[in-house]
C-alpha cells in the first residue's frame, strides 16, 4: 500500500480555472449572457467575497445528526450564539421552526423563529420583512437558518421581483460581518445566485425543459456567483438536471450535496460533514457539440468528496479525511494497483438513487477504463380509466421525445485517484477527477416486449 499524500494539487488546472472564471465574469458583465443577471447581493470579485460561513445541507437532515447541528452552532461562536430561524419555505412553519429551534438549542444556541412565511396563519409577509422589531432580532443574531420546503417561497418573500427587502439586507449584513447562513433542502437551493425553482423531473431537464420562472429562478447568492448548488443530490439522481443548468448558465463549478450531509463553505475553503458527502462538478474543460439537436457535454470532471474531506475551490486541491489517509490509496496507474471490482457493469438508470457515486467507486477500483450507462424514460403505466387512444400512445411510447435518451460515459483521466476506508462502518470512498461525457441517443420504444408462449 502506498503512503497517500495529504494534498492533491493541480496547479496548472487551477490557474487555468482562475483565468477562465475571470474571463467568464468579464464576458458576462459585458454581454449579459445567461438566464439571469447576477443578483445585486451576489459577490463579483475575490476582494468582495463574503466573510461569513455558508453551511449548505442537502436536505433530510436528521435531528440527531450532532456533527452537523453542533458545527452550525460552533461556526456562529458556540454555546450562547443567537440564531434567527426562517421556516419561510415550510408547509407547516410553526412546526418546522420549533423542531429547528430545539435542535439548535440542544447544542447551546439561543434560537428564535422569525415569522416570515406565506403559509403561516395570519402572516403578512410584506409587512414582516420590514418590521423593525424583526429586523432588530436578525441584526442581533450570529446565525440564520433556513428550513426546507419550497424554495420559491424564500426568494419570493425576501427578494420579490429580484429586489432585496430590508430583511434580506439584514441577513446579508449578518453574513458579511462573519455570521453563519445555514440552510437545508430549500434552504440550500437558495445559496447560489441561480437556483432550481421547481424541477422535480431530471430527465425532462436533460431533454431541454429549463424555463425561467418555472424550473429555474434567481437565488440569493450566499456562495457567490461562480458556484452552483443542488440538494437531495445523490438520493434523487440530480446529476441529470445539474449539468444542463450549469452549461446554460455558464457555471464552471457545481456542488451536489447529499441528504443528511453538509458542505461548510468559508471563502474558498470547503469541508464535508455529516452522513455522506458531495459531488463536485467541474466544467472548466468541458465542451459541447452544437451540431447535436439535444443536450450533450464532454469532459466533465467529477469528484466525490466524503465526510471529513476538505477542498479549496480556488486551487482545486483536495485533502482527504484522516480516516482516508490512514486507509487505502487507489492509484490506477500504480504498478501495485490491485482492483477490487472485477466486473464492468452497464447501468440502466444513471439517474437512480446514488447511482453516480456508486458508479464512480466501481470504476476507480476496477481494471477498466470506462463505464457506461443510460438515462431514459421507460414504459409509462396506463391508468385503467384511460381512453384506448391514450393507452395505445403510452404503450407504444409515442409521447413527445419518448425515444430520446442519454448515454453516460464515465472514464478515468490521467489524474484520477481515490481513497478507501472501512473504519467508519461502511465502504467509504473519496474519488477524484473522473471524467464524464453525456450524449443523446435514441432508445427504441417499446424498450422490451413480453415473450409469447410457444405453441
Amino acid at each position: 500500500m502506498q503512503t497517500p499524500s495529504h494534498s492533491i494539487a493541480s496547479g496548472a488546472r487551477a490557474a487555468g480555472r482562475r483565468r477562465f472564471l475571470l474571463a467568464s465574469l468579464l464576458a458576462s458583465l459585458l454581454a449579459g449572457t445567461g438566464l439571469f443577471a447576477t443578483p445585486s447581493h451576489a459577490q463579483t470579485s475575490v476582494d468582495a467575497a463574503p466573510r461569513g460561513t455558508a453551511i449548505v445541507i442537502g436536505g433530510a437532515l436528521k435531528y440527531d445528526n450532532d456533527a452537523v447541528w453542533k458545527r452550525i452552532v460552533d461556526e456562529a461562536g458556540g454555546p450562547g450564539a443567537r440564531f434567527a430561524v426562517f421556516a419561510t419555505a415550510a408547509a407547516n412553519p410553526e412546526r418546522s421552526a420549533g423542531q429547528i429551534i430545539e435542535a439548535l438549542q440542544r447544542q447551546g444556541a439561543r434560537a428564535e423563529h422569525i415569522p416570515v412565511a406565506p403559509r403561516l396563519a395570519g402572516s403578512d409577509v410584506a409587512a414582516a420583512v420590514r418590521d423593525p422589531a424583526l429586523l432588530a432580532k436578525v441584526s442581533a443574531a450570529q446565525g440564520v437558518f433556513f428550513s426546507g420546503g419550497a424554495q420559491e417561497l424564500i426568494v419570493d418573500s425576501l427578494q420579490p421581483g429580484g429586489q432585496p427587502t430590508p430583511m434580506l439586507d439584514a441577513i446579508w449584513a449578518l453574513y458579511r460581518r462573519g455570521g453563519v447562513v445555514a440552510g437545508t433542502s430549500a434552504g440550500a437551493a437558495i445559496m447560489s445566485s441561480t437556483m432550481f425553482r421547481d424541477a422535480q423531473d431530471s430527465l425532462k431537464v436533460l431533454k431541454g425543459q429549463l424555463r425561467r420562472g418555472q424550473e429555474v429562478d434567481r437565488g440569493l447568492g450566499f456562495v457567490g456567483p461562480h458556484l452552483f448548488i443542488d440538494q437531495h443530490f445523490l438520493k434523487r439522481g440530480r446529476i441529470g438536471r445539474l449539468l444542463p443548468l450549469m452549461q446554460a448558465e455558464g457555471y464552471r463549478l457545481g456542488l451536489g450535496v447529499e441528504e443528511n450531509s453538509a458542505a461548510v463553505i468559508k471563502g474558498e475553503a470547503l469541508e464535508v460533514i455529516g452522513a455522506r458527502g458531495v459531488l463536485l462538478v467541474d466544467l472548466s474543460e468541458a465542451s459541447r457539440d452544437a451540431r447535436l439537436p439535444a443536450f450533450n457535454i464532454r469532459g466533465v470532471r467529477l469528484s466525490f468528496l466524503d465526510r471529513g474531506d476538505r477542498h479549496h475551490l480556488g486551487s482545486g486541491e483536495t485533502t482527504p479525511s484522516a480516516a482516508k489517509r490512514a486507509g487505502h490509496k487507489i492509484d490506477p496507474r500504480a504498478p501495485d494497483f490491485k482492483p477490487f471490482f472485477t466486473q464492468q457493469p452497464f447501468l440502466m438508470d444513471m439517474l437512480g438513487d446514488n447511482t453516480i457515486a456508486n458508479a464512480m467507486a466501481q470504476l476507480i477500483d476496477s481494471p477498466f477504463q470506462e463505464l457506461l450507462g443510460l438515462a431514459f424514460a421507460g414504459p409509462r403505466a396506463v391508468p385503467v380509466s384511460a381512453s384506448a387512444s391514450a393507452s395505445t400512445a403510452s404503450a407504444t411510447g409515442s409521447e413527445p421525445d419518448s425515444e430520446l435518451g442519454f448515454e453516460f460515459r464515465l472514464y478515468k483521466g490521467p489524474d484520477s485517484l481515490a481513497w478507501f476506508t472501512g473504519v467508519l462502518g461502511g465502504e467509504d470512498y473519496t474519488v477524484l477527477n473522473l471524467r464524464l461525457d453525456v450524449l443523446p441517443v435514441r432508445v427504441q420504444q417499446p424498450f422490451y416486449k413480453p415473450i409469447s408462449p410457444q405453441p
